[in-house]
């Protein structure tokens, strides 16, 4: 009860000190409002990247593994090297690998490339071409928004048939129907059979400007020896240990391995990416955390001066009360609070223009979120701050002999 009349009165006592002195407390503020604005900033970017990028890269399914010549990141150049020395996977060891699994639900092997897709006098540039089975519309998590997806029968024998994006089917069709029509990419006619639904980009990549194919159809039309890739969906989310292990162990066999030689192919899954974002991102806050530290530095060193020059101006102040019987932990308490309050101001002003400028980048440039979590850091830093900044003028202010406080003009 005595601490919570001891923070009152100090409180009062700031309050009336800062009014006092409104131009001097608002220029004190400005480091402080910088500092915290940068540090909640560099905070709502990540925060909001974050989210985005988990959005994005969901579109790669959490239960897909993706059997590779290559690895999706090489810890060395040496070890993307020896990647390229590896054999291109094949139609025959995908269908053996499809055939010998037991703990997946679906098996696509695929293949890609850009073309470009004509439609009558209209074509299209840079579309990706896209190889497989019927197994891809469930390995991808695509949806078919017209039409139907590719089967088994339209997979076996290789029929001219395809599935178009939605970017694919706005630029070649405009406003009229696509299904029934035909397109063509390189030379050969294809039958539109579906429009996928609208998917947005990942990575700065449009997943609706794609053309589906069966995957015999593309090695006789677009590559007849591509580097074909194995998308493996497990069979449940619990078991994923265990059915990558089969994958590991049946492309092994597929590929005539020996127990003693390593793998010649990679299985690469979605949390590799999200482990190596996240790695970059931990870099990025490290690197800005220390950028802006130093701003909050230069306005910790500012509310330091203007606390010394607030103990000098009121050393009478201080002899009064310490006269009339204020021990040393009031006078302390005093000046800690009114350096906190500040500090505490500017963390409020710097939070509220970081709220303003997040919701401007997010509609104009990129995604940013400012969590509970980053406001609340940014006032618990300019608290800390503040109490940091505050304690030197305030220990020497709470040692003050009265009677030479009293005897100053």
């Amino acid at each position: 009860m005595k601490l919570y009349s001891e923070i009152h009165e100090g409180l009062g006592i700031s309050w009336n000190a800062l009014r006092a002195n409104k131009l001097r407390s608002v220029l004190a503020t400005l480091g402080i409002v910088i500092g915290v604005l940068t540090v909640t900033l560099m905070g709502a970017a990540i925060n909001g990247l974050n989210q985005a990028f988990i959005r994005n890269v969901s579109a790669l399914g959490a239960d897909v593994f993706y059997v590779s010549r290559y690895k999706w990141f090489n810890d060395s150049y040496e070890d993307w090297l020896d990647t390229r020395k590896r054999p291109s996977i094949s139609l025959a060891e995908a269908d053996a690998l499809a055939q010998q699994l037991t703990l997946s639900d679906a098996v696509a092997p695929t293949a890609d490339n850009g073309d470009s897709v004509k439609y009558k006098t209209r074509s299209a540039s840079s579309v990706d071409i896209i190889g497989t089975t019927e197994a891809y519309l469930q390995t991808s998590g695509v949806d078919v928004a017209e039409g139907r997806f590719l089967t088994s029968a339209d997979a076996r024998g290789g029929q001219p048939v395809c599935i178009i994006g939605n970017d694919v089917a706005t630029n070649l069709f405009r406003n009229d129907p696509p299904l029934g029509e035909r397109i063509k990419i390189e030379n050969q006619s294809f039958l539109v059979v579906g429009v996928l639904d609208k998917q947005g980009t990942m990575f700065g990549y449009s997943l609706d400007n794609r053309v589906i194919i069966p995957l015999r159809q593309y090695l006789g039309v677009i590559e007849e020896y591509p580097s074909i890739e194995i998308q493996v969906k497990a069979g449940a989310l619990g078991h994923l240990d265990e059915a990558r292990e089969e994958v590991q162990q049946v492309m092994r066999r597929v590929r005539h391995l020996r127990p003693s030689q390593p793998d010649n192919f990679s299985i690469n899954q979605q949390d590799q990416i999200v482990k190596w974002f996240h790695d970059q991102t931990a870099t990025i806050a490290i690197i800005g955390l220390f950028v802006t530290s130093l701003a909050l530095f230069v306005g910790g060193i500012g509310i330091m001066n203007i606390m010394f020059v607030s103990v000098v101006e009121r050393t009478r102040e201080i002899g009064v009360r310490k006269a009339i019987g204020a021990k040393r932990r009031n006078i302390l308490l005093q000046f800690l609070i009114e350096s906190a309050c500040i500090c505490l101001l500017g963390g409020l002003l710097g939070l509220a223009i970081a709220w303003l400028v997040s919701l401007a980048v997010s509609h104009w440039l990129f995604p940013a979120s400012l969590s509970g979590t980053v406001a609340t850091m940014s006032l618990f830093v300019s608290l800390l701050t503040g109490v940091v900044s505050g304690f030197l003028p305030a220990w020497r202010a709470a040692r003050m002999d009265p009677v030479e406080a009293l005897r100053s003009e």
